[in-house]
């Protein structure tokens, strides 16, 4: 075999690698980008009434989430890094952000989140179980372990 068929044997092989893996992943009808329509932690919204978030969930596996409560203030300063600890906390107890990498189980309407890395530390490293129920656009998702402690329901709404 001369090089330039091994060469074209070891691509081709790759190329099938990564199709067979994400098509693994494509399947999934949650593949897709969401806006977050609204969370709920008991009878409260830790976020506000009308937060705003993106959960990206790429065929790949990899998966990213940022929630934000409208309206937080400015901070004064014009620098994130001097904020005030007014300031720090209102931001700290009003956005989080978290990516790693999914898996899905549709028999059982399932999502396990293993998370790479977060703004609340704590979820570094771990795996997160969650339920999920999809109607048409609509995707709630709920989290028995919330950053806030207990359990949260996210509802979330397809991006066309």
């Amino acid at each position: 075999m001369n090089r330039s068929h091994a060469l074209m044997t070891a691509a081709a092989l790759s190329v099938a690698t990564l199709c067979f893996n994400a098509s693994a992943f494509a399947q999934s009808a949650l593949t897709g980008t969401w806006t977050l329509v609204s969370i709920k932690a008991g009878a409260s919204e830790p976020y506000g009434p009308a937060p705003r978030g993106r959960l990206f969930l790429e065929p790949n596996g990899q998966f990213a989430v940022t929630i934000v409560r409208e309206g937080l203030a400015k901070i004064a300063s014009d620098n994130r890094t001097t904020g005030t600890d007014a300031e720090n906390k209102a931001v700290v107890q009003g956005s989080l952000a978290y990516f790693g990498t999914y898996s899905v189980n549709d028999k059982d309407q399932s999502i396990d989140m293993n998370i790479a890395a977060s703004t609340y530390p704590n979820f570094d490293g771990q795996k997160q179980g969650r339920r999920y129920v999809l109607a048409g656009d609509e995707l709630t998702i709920t989290n028995p372990a919330a950053s806030g402690g207990g359990a949260a329901v996210q509802v979330w709404k397809r991006v066309k």
